[in-house]
């Protein structure tokens, strides 16, 4: 005889069935115990009699359920998924299916079936891992950069944020200075200090942020931003990370910073950007011997400079190209610029000139290399226009320049009647509420009267 499969449940009735046949126990007690009626438990313990432990066994078990959809109606919707709909969610694949085929599926039975074959991946088995990455085994061999907008002044000054240069191998803090935000200029600011207190390292590691990766580049872009190009010039690599997690390195120290860092200047009752640049270098050589490790190997990768400080100013700067027009002017930046009439300027009309924007406000117009004199006219305000597209990194520091323009116009906005507004003027004269022409009208009747000539 073969084995018997039975649910736990199906083995309590044979053993409460077996105690009913030895006269151990009542049918009313059996019934209260298997909790069924004392009909259906003579019933049961008629064919526990007849066939033994095997016929309490549930009839359906082993055949196929009465409700079960046929085989070719799954077949048909999982081809319909495979060929339309490949990367549908069940949610949405029963609803399409439904919606454009008549095909009306319970959403979970849908899952079921993709999961079965293949279609659908559960959550558990799309989740992805993110291994660590080692060390680099070099000092100044990667530099991981970041900027971590907080309140680093609490609530005594404005938030503002902190650039942070950090050694992947040693998690040496390389560099750090308090900007207004996440700029072209201050990641140059930044980068001028580490050049000069380090050298030239091989690579930098950032994320996708505008300053370091054009996100859309076209066919007339070259695909490489300011700060990638003031790199490239330098010999000096950029890389961008593709996650959060790739450059934990920086991340976790800005998380430090962001505790140890708040409260060390709370302490030295510093509140503006100024005086914090000043306690950096200080605090940078505590955090550095308290966390920083050695290196795998003892070779340090950075490269001396060996640039002039002329040159250095003309790399780390903004270089565009801008087309001349017939009336040798070119516009850059809301701004008109004039060339100069000589023999330098006279044949760059319909060409492209270089721009240079220096971090002073300076703009130099240059071509060949050669200096074009120049003079900029009608020269707008740079301010932020209606509707205007906003990063989040740069959102603070754009929203302190409204602020402090609409201020700026609240304080010389002068309040005048409604008369002065339309063009009057005072002439000095006072007629006492008196009409010019009623006066008129009242001496020349006096004048009449007493028989004088008008």
């Amino acid at each position: 005889m073969g084995w018997v499969m039975m649910s736990e449940r199906e083995l309590n009735r044979v053993e409460v069935l077996a105690q009913v046949d030895d006269g151990r126990l009542s049918v009313g007690s059996a019934a209260n115990v298997l909790d069924l009626t004392r009909r259906q438990v003579f019933r049961l313990l008629k064919r526990y009699r007849q066939d033994g432990a095997a016929a309490i066994r549930h009839k359906a078990r082993g055949r196929p359920p009465n409700n079960r959809i046929h085989k070719a109606k799954r077949d048909y919707a999982l081809s319909l998924i495979r060929e339309s709909y490949p990367d549908f969610g069940p949610t949405l694949a029963t609803e399409m299916l439904a919606e454009h085929h008549g095909l009306k599926v319970s959403r979970e039975t849908l899952r079921k079936w993709m999961v079965e074959d293949g279609v659908w991946l559960s959550r558990k088995q799309r989740r992805t891992f993110h291994q660590p990455r080692l060390r680099r085994e070099y000092f100044g061999e990667l530099i991981q950069i970041d900027g971590s907008e907080h309140r680093w002044f609490e609530d005594r000054g404005d938030p503002c944020t902190l650039l942070v240069f950090i050694d992947d191998a040693t998690s040496t803090l390389m560099e750090l200075r308090f900007v207004e935000s996440e700029s072209t200029f201050s990641y140059f600011a930044a980068l001028d200090g580490y050049l000069s207190r380090h050298g030239r390292p091989v690579a930098f590691y950032s994320d996708k942020h505008t300053v370091f990766r054009v996100p859309k580049p076209n066919e007339h872009m070259t695909g490489m931003t300011q700060f990638g190009r003031a790199l490239a010039e330098l010999q000096i690599e950029i890389l961008c990370a593709n996650s959060s997690q790739a450059k934990g390195r920086v991340e976790r120290a800005n998380r430090t910073l962001q505790d140890r860092l708040v409260k060390e200047l709370r302490i030295a009752g510093i509140s503006d950007m100024e005086a914090a640049n000043a306690f950096l270098p200080g605090f940078m050589q505590r955090y550095n011997a308290r966390f920083a490790k050695p290196a795998a190997r003892p070779d340090n990768l950075h490269r001396a400079l060996n640039v002039a400080p002329d040159r250095l100013a003309e790399i780390f700067c903004l270089r565009n190209k801008r087309y001349v027009s017939k009336d040798l002017t070119l516009k850059y930046d809301h701004k008109r610029i004039r060339l100069e009439v000589n023999e330098l300027t006279r044949g760059l009309v319909g060409k492209y000139a270089d721009t240079y924007e220096f971090p002073d406000g300076r703009i130099q117009v240059r071509h060949n290399g050669i200096v074009l004199p120049c003079a900029i006219f009608d020269p707008h305000q740079h301010r932020v226009t209606h509707a205007a597209i906003t990063d989040n990194k740069h959102l603070s520091a754009v929203l302190a320049h409204i602020k402090a323009e609409q201020d700026k116009a609240i304080a010389s906005a002068e309040v005048r009647p409604e008369s002065a507004r339309n063009g009057y003027r005072k002439n000095g004269r006072r007629n006492n509420g008196w009409n010019s022409l009623t006066e008129r009208k009242r001496i020349a009747d006096r004048k009449a009267s007493q028989g004088c000539d008008i």
